[in-house]
């Protein structure tokens, strides 16, 4: 839908009862206001209103927005996002319009998130007429119940199992068959390494695009799970002992429509551009993390031993490497950021990212070396000979990462860079005071 006529025919013809609409608070949790479509000339006037106009609503209570004194804001739908939710009742359908949240004089809310991600594209293609493409591959758990009402993984399959072994199969078709009516483009689906560990892979798309698909892929995979007596999380480390769950990040920036990362005669057949690029989120990685990886939990998964990406290097096919670049040349050049994980705020991920790479194209300092070794198998004293440093080790290592890190704080904006930062200070303090069940069976005796 591009238009306001074309939206409300669109409702009329699915025979819309609630229409959502939605947009995410800080930490990329969606949030809705259900707007209920009524019938008649009053009706459709209403209608036509709120899809043009937008809807107040009360942004105090959301994470990350306003104080009660400035409490009145407005989301602005994006008509382009209006879609039929496929798991309603088909008696009294809804669909979902996603939100950019505005001022009530229509002026964007500088805390939003989406809103944060398309101020630093229109930076970007001001600047340099440029484009920022994104494909994540977020992983996830299916989990049931077991006798004692604990979740514990749903299959006991492993990498790319298939039936009878891979009792996933079932849940993965439904959850596919709910994105492509949501307006996904689907490539691929399969069982990860770990039991009950699932990746659905969806096309590529311009950032923004892209964020709003990783928000729809987790809330369908999420509501079609529950439905089926299941639950999917998108926790980074559930389990010990196994692998955890991340959200690979390929992506690549286009200059004057044009793809940039590629050079026929360059070293690698990697321009420039793209080494300048991969330069700058190296340079920024320890401080990226925090946004990309902005769990205490997220630091469980990035530990030796599970092919955690906490290594700071690049390299060609080296999956131990924070940063690999695909084999795939010419306009399909990319390079896939290893690090992030699917708790992320996908808005802000995508921002820091890109801010990050830009920044080393600004600088054109490169990248170093790339490491085709298994770093995995590297003992620390190898890894300093070889320069390669590793991320934070914890989410408070992190925020003091970020809190001195400029780029990405002008990224970011005043106001999210310091809700977010005091949001996670207070996760993290409430972690550290916090007395866990390994801390009691090993200290109680004392």
């Amino acid at each position: 839908m591009c238009n306001v006529e074309q939206a409300v025919e669109y409702i009329k013809k699915k025979n819309v009862k609630f229409i959502r609409f939605q947009f995410v608070d800080i930490h990329g949790t969606p949030k809705n206001i259900a707007f209920p479509v009524k019938e008649g000339n009053s009706g459709d006037e209403e209608l036509y209103d709120v899809l043009s106009k937008g809807l107040y609503f009360d942004g105090s209570s959301i994470d990350g927005f306003v104080s009660i004194e400035g409490s009145d804001m407005m989301l602005k739908p994006d008509l382009s996002t209006l879609f039929v939710l496929p798991w309603r009742s088909a008696e009294k359908p809804a669909a979902r319009i996603i939100c950019d949240v505005c001022y009530p004089n229509g002026k964007p809310f500088e805390g939003d998130p989406r809103g944060c991600l398309k101020k630093m594209l229109d930076k970007f293609d001001e600047q340099l007429n440029g484009q920022y493409f994104v494909g994540p591959e977020p992983e996830f758990f299916v989990l049931k119940q077991d006798a004692c009402g604990s979740w514990v993984p749903a299959d006991n399959a492993g990498y790319f199992d298939l039936e009878p072994v891979d009792t996933g199969c079932d849940i993965r078709k439904k959850i596919v068959c709910a994105l492509e009516d949501l307006g996904l483009h689907v490539e691929a689906s399969h069982h990860e390494v770990a039991a009950g560990q699932h990746e659905v892979d969806f096309r590529f798309a311009d950032a923004v695009k892209t964020a709003d698909n990783v928000i729809t892929f987790k809330t369908a995979i999420k509501t079609i799970a529950s439905q089926n007596g299941l639950m999917a999380t998108f926790m980074p480390k559930p389990f010990f002992g196994v692998n955890g769950s991340g959200m690979h990040c390929h992506q690549s920036i286009w200059l004057n429509n044009e793809p940039s990362f590629y050079d026929e005669n360059a070293k690698y057949q990697l321009s420039g551009i793209c080494m300048d690029y991969i330069g700058g989120i190296l340079e920024h990685a320890k401080s990226i993390v925090a946004v990309t990886n902005p769990t205490v939990n997220s630091y469980k998964r990035m530990v030796p031993g599970y092919e955690a990406p906490a290594n700071i290097a690049w390299a060609n096919s080296n999956r131990s490497a924070i940063i690999r670049v695909p084999a795939p040349r010419g306009k399909g050049t990319r390079i896939e950021f290893r690090a992030p994980d699917p708790s992320c705020n996908p808005y802000l991920a995508f921002t820091v990212m890109l801010a990050a790479g830009l920044d080393g194209v600004k600088k054109k300092g490169g990248a170093p070396e790339p490491v085709e070794k298994n770093i995995f198998k590297m003992t620390e004293a190898q890894k300093k000979a070889e320069g390669i440093e590793s991320v934070p080790a914890s989410l408070k290592a992190a925020l003091e990462e970020l809190e001195t890190n400029t780029i990405l704080k002008d990224a970011l904006g005043k106001h999210i860079y310091e809700s977010f930062l005091e949001i996670k200070t207070a996760e993290w303090d409430s972690f550290r005071t916090a007395v866990t069940d390994w801390e009691t069976a090993n200290y109680l005796r004392l």
